[in-house]
């Protein structure tokens, strides 16, 4: 019984102990400050990142993730794809990413290797650090030669986002943001913004065959075809109200695993409590 015992409170102990070290990278690196005003507009958010198109991005200078200082200007000449995260995300931006990833694998096959470049940068200032963005390349296998992880400073955050029409906002769970893609020209002009957590080759394909081909690119869809289409960073859609809500499915887990826990613990005692009493009482009885 002994042996039993201590074998089942092991292994209720590690799985607390796994609940708890989901729910503290969580808790870690949400956002620092202010954050009572909390969730985007949507509707705005997205006529923001509309609004963008056309604008040529500033020369604006980031550390890559060897730490070394490197200038938005020195993409230029070919085309550019640049997506914002964070790395403490630990859902949709790596979904994200990933999907960026195989988009631009398949495109590097049918376009050449080295026709375009890939930019992504980590807004979440200080905590996107170069080695924090070094790490998250490193753990998602992203070692194309034409990607880089760029960190700005804290105090550039707010331009970059001006600048490419990039709108978030902190949330419990971190950051709310429309998930976007920027297609900039080899001038430095965002000429397209593609959108989704799932990013489809024909919609980065086709923009860049005709950049690269001389064409002019044609604008996005209408905003409302967009607006069905976006999914916001650790929130889940409710079509029923046409809103977004925080997605509380993990906390409400794993509070259910510690209560699983401490339920197991209690048998486990009171079954400890039981045996040793009836020892007791066989002894008495032998005496």
């Amino acid at each position: 019984m002994g042996r039993s015992f201590l074998s089942c409170l092991r292994q209720a102990a590690l799985c607390c102990g796994l609940g708890l070290a989901l729910v503290l990278p969580a808790a870690a690196s949400g956002p620092q400050g202010n954050t009572a005003d909390l969730g985007l507009d949507r509707e705005q958010a997205l006529r923001t990142s509309q609004a963008a198109i056309g604008r040529t991005i500033g020369d604006h200078i980031l550390l890559n993730r060897e730490g070394r200082p490197v200038s938005l200007s020195s993409f230029r000449g070919k085309p550019l794809l640049v997506s914002f995260i964070y790395t403490g995300c630990f859902q949709v931006c790596p979904t994200t990413t990933k999907s960026l990833q195989e988009t631009v694998d398949g495109l590097q096959k049918s376009l050449g290797p080295n026709m375009f470049n890939v930019v992504s940068i980590g807004f979440n200032q200080p905590a996107d650090s170069p080695q924090a963005l070094k790490s998250f390349a490193t753990q998602y296998g992203i070692n194309q030669p034409n990607w880089d992880f760029l960190s700005p400073p804290a105090a550039l955050v707010p331009k970059l986002a001006e600048d490419f029409g990039f709108v978030y906002a902190a949330s419990p769970a971190g950051f709310d943001h429309v998930l976007q893609v920027s297609i900039v020209d080899a001038e430095g002009r965002i000429v397209r913004q593609v959108y989704g957590e799932i990013v489809a080759p024909g919609e980065l394909g086709e923009p860049l065959k005709m950049l690269i081909a001389g064409t002019p690119v044609q604008s996005n869809e209408l905003l409302e075809t967009l607006m069905d289409r976006v999914r916001v960073v650790c929130t889940v859609y409710d079509p029923k109200t046409g809103t977004y809500r925080v997605d509380y499915t993990l906390p409400i887990q794993i509070a259910g695993g510690v209560m699983f826990f401490v339920l197991m613990l209690m048998f486990f005692f009171n079954e400890w409590r039981s045996n040793r009493k009836s020892a007791r009482n066989k002894g008495v009885r032998s005496a």
